[in-house]
């Protein structure tokens, strides 16, 4: 009983840590934008209508690409948030717990 008590304490700490290392990316534009997400080797091209919100991405760190231009190039540690605004994107904060 307390060996499955551990377990599911330990899994419930992994789930808690991924979610907690995912960047966030809020779209506040009054219109909808293309989102490129690079992760490793994998890509995510998304469009982001207006008002909605990403959550989970970047969770190793990513690049972020706004309108398939190079010049709205972002680089993401993971646990940020942060929000499309004007067709650019800006820092709103961290997730990551501050050490004590």
């Amino acid at each position: 009983m307390i060996r499955m008590a551990l377990t599911v304490c330990a899994i419930a700490a992994l789930l808690m840590t991924s979610a907690a290392d995912a960047a966030t990316v809020t779209n506040r534009d009054h219109q909808g934008i293309r989102v490129l997400i690079i992760e490793d080797t994998v890509r995510q091209d998304m469009v982001l209508s207006s008002g909605k919100v990403i959550d989970g991405v970047c969770q190793k760190g990513c690049i972020i690409r706004l309108n398939d231009s190079d010049d709205t190039e972002y680089e993401l540690e993971g646990s940020e948030r942060v929000s499309v605004e004007e067709g650019f994107l800006y820092y709103d904060g961290s997730d990551g717990v501050a050490a004590p």
